[in-house]
């Protein structure tokens, strides 16, 4: 299939029929990956957006920050990348107005291992969001968050084989940079081979402490290094945030006006500022 044949590439960057397809992504854990994942797309929802968040992490942690019970998770994204279910069957609802997951369990963990062989293994998410969008029934999605497992693994693949964009969070630590070249020398391999639309959207800096001088120089230097791909906005560490998966909440229903709640509002209205830039561009 060529690029100009893919619908996933040519589809409108926001409000059309195909959603647009942001991928997180860091092979490094503890970045605050499914943190964002979880308030990124409830402040997507809370200024008007239709979100579908898909916990492709064996762990659920997005699923559960999200309050999804795991006896509540019949279906599963496991399901769908096992061809035994769509992506319409495994989507909930969660707590908040205009945000979904299609959650995930630990028999994700095993997926690779049951698909290596198949042609198609690389793309069985990108098929079943494909399904997804040419099925008009239901809720439609403007926004479709994945939450990537800390690998570069198959299932990592598959999102960015999926997705439109990765958005790349950064914790503010000495090896942020080091990370961060493995990570593009893979989006770049997922260009050439699977999915020439790809693109970084932007990185996000998380955890971010003032009272640390180190953050402070991470974050000059990933902005020296990646220039406009950097977010202007900064997440900062922030007791809050941490505390609210524990209730089965994000942050933005657990604590509004914390600064992590409003630090992940002004990251939404900068990723839908560099959609509508991308989009007069286009």
């Amino acid at each position: 299939m060529t690029v100009a044949e893919d619908p996933f590439v040519r589809a409108p960057l926001s409000g059309g029929p195909v959603p647009r397809i942001l991928a997180l992504a860091n092979q490094k854990g503890g970045v605050g990956k499914t943190t964002t994942a979880i308030n990124l797309g409830t402040a997507l929802a809370a200024i008007g957006e239709t979100v579908l968040v898909i916990d492709l992490d064996p762990q659920g942690n997005a699923s559960t920050g999200l309050g999804i019970d795991r006896r509540a998770r019949k279906l599963s994204t496991y399901d769908v990348l096992s061809n035994e279910a769509t992506l319409r069957e495994a989507i909930q609802e969660t707590g908040v107005p205009q945000l979904y997951v299609a959650p995930s369990t630990l028999d994700l963990s095993g997926l690779e291992l049951e698909i290596a062989s198949e042609r198609d293994r690389a793309f069985r998410l990108r098929n079943a969001l494909k399904v997804l969008a040419a099925n008009g029934e239901g809720v439609q999605f403007t926004y479709v968050l994945i939450d990537c497992p800390p690998s570069l693994s198959l299932i990592t693949v598959n999102a960015m084989a999926a997705a439109h964009a990765i958005v790349v969070p950064l914790q503010c630590e000495f090896f942020a940079l080091e990370g961060l070249s493995q990570l593009l020398k893979t989006v770049e391999q997922v260009r050439t081979g699977l999915n020439p639309g790809l693109s970084i959207h932007g990185i996000v800096l998380t955890m971010y402490d003032a009272r640390n001088n180190l953050s402070d120089q991470v974050v000059e230097d990933v902005r020296q290094f990646m220039g406009e791909k950097v977010y202007e906005t900064v997440i900062p560490r922030n007791v809050r945030v941490s505390e609210a998966p524990s209730y089965g909440k994000p942050v933005l229903l657990y604590d509004l006006k914390c600064a992590g709640s409003q630090a992940y509002l002004r990251l939404a209205s900068e990723v839908i500022q560099r959609e509508r830039a991308a989009r007069a561009a286009a």
